[in-house]
């Protein structure tokens, strides 16, 4: 069987304000809010790339599935405040543009526009649940 027609559609993110992630995630990177279902801090945001309707970001209430324990919520809930539970790595081929408009935007920063050992050129912030948003350089 061939997965030849295989793309990434949706990937999820944890968010605790829901206010304060449309503020980073459509104010300062610039997605589009493709839903937003929900009230107060039980909302799934749905976000993604102007122009690629086909991938999304869900920002959603963490550990809301029913299976998870009390512990795991705990455990959950102390991995995000340390910033260790979720990532994203995003691209664009103006690293230096986006960096400043994250930095300008209060956006915290965990690393400035570096060249890994790896090749890649890129920059890490904290958005604002604590979830590492890698960005890389295109090109």
């Amino acid at each position: 069987m061939e997965t030849n027609d295989l793309s990434i559609h949706w990937t999820f993110l944890p968010h605790t304000d829901p206010d304060a992630s449309l503020a980073f995630y459509r104010d300062l990177l610039g997605f589009e809010v493709r839903k937003d279902v929900g009230q107060g801090r039980m909302r799934w945001i749905t976000l993604g790339p102007a122009g690629s309707p086909g991938t999304s970001v869900v920002l959603e209430p963490p550990a809301m599935d029913p299976g998870v324990t009390d512990d795991e919520r705990r455990t959950i809930t102390e991995m995000m405040a340390k910033g260790t539970y979720a990532r994203l790595t995003l691209a664009s081929a103006d690293l230096d543009g986006v960096f400043g408009r994250l930095k300008s935007g209060g956006a915290e920063l965990v690393q400035e526009p570096t060249r890994q050992p790896y090749g890649v050129r890129d920059c890490a912030f904290r958005d604002p649940a604590g979830n590492l948003i890698r960005i890389n350089e295109l090109g």
